[in-house]
This record gives C-alpha cells, sequence and structure tokens, in this order.
C-alpha cells in the first residue's frame, strides 16, 4: 500500500488563472517522499550529518488534469526498484480520487562530501526493502 500525505492548494501554488503551476506538483511530491521517511523515524538533516545526501537524478512526470485553488489533494509514494545506491519512486497527485499527475522519480544516494554514489545505509535500505510495491 502506498504512503499518503494531504496536500492543500494555496494561490502560492497557482498560476493567474487559478491552476496549480506545473512545477508545484514535484514540490508535492518531494514533500511526500520526506514525510515518508519521517513516518520511518528517518530525518534528511541527520543523514547529512553521518555523511549521506538524497539526490533526484531522473524525473519522468505525466500530467492528466489541472489541480485548482483550495484542491485538497493526495499525494503518494511507492517504492518500485531498489538497487545499492538508488531507488525509484512512484508517485501520483490525486483530488477526490481522480488521477492528475503520476511521476517516476530515481534518487541516488551520494556521498556529502565527495557528491559520488554510495550504497544507502543499511536502516534506508531495510525501510525501501520492506515498502516495496508489488502492484
Amino acid at each position: 500500500m502506498p504512503f499518503s500525505f494531504p496536500v492543500r492548494v494555496y494561490i502560492e501554488d497557482t498560476d493567474i488563472g487559478g491552476i496549480v503551476y506545473y512545477v508545484n506538483y514535484l514540490k508535492f511530491m518531494e514533500r511526500a517522499r520526506t514525510e515518508f521517511l519521517r513516518s520511518h523515524a528517518v530525518e534528511q538533516q541527520l543523514l547529512q550529518q553521518q555523511g549521506y545526501l538524497f539526490v533526484v537524478k531522473s524525473v519522468s512526470c505525466n500530467y492528466k488534469r489541472s489541480a485548482k485553488l483550495d484542491d485538497q489533494l493526495e499525494v503518494t509514494v511507492a517504492i518500485g526498484k531498489v538497487s545499492a545506491a538508488s531507488v525509484l519512486f512512484t508517485q501520483t497527485v490525486l483530488v477526490d480520487q481522480q488521477l492528475l499527475c503520476s511521476a517516476l522519480v530515481e534518487v541516488v544516494c551520494v556521498d556529502a562530501v565527495t557528491m559520488k554514489p554510495t550504497r544507502f545505509p543499511q536502516q534506508i535500505k531495510q525501510i525501501f526493502a520492506s515498502s516495496i510495491n508489488l502492484d
């Protein structure tokens, strides 16, 4: 079952027509991934202090419908594929159970000093492995 995070659309998220500006969906997804980690007691600041950073390597986003001012969105996070140093997140943004957009987001673990890929800490790897979406 995917992790779900609620997001309300505010005026700052929209263009002059009251429609959510396309890049803001990526911000909503970033927040949902952060909250997914927090739900597993993982704080990104602590990971950074331990020498790990998570960086987005690639994003593929498919837009279907537009969100509007004051919509209550549901942003989902599911784990699609995990390797030693990267994870593929499958994410959706919905309103009233209708799909607005879906995305594949590849995130890589890098060394905070060298910025080169490094293996996920064991705790993170276990979280990702136990959260893989088998659908």
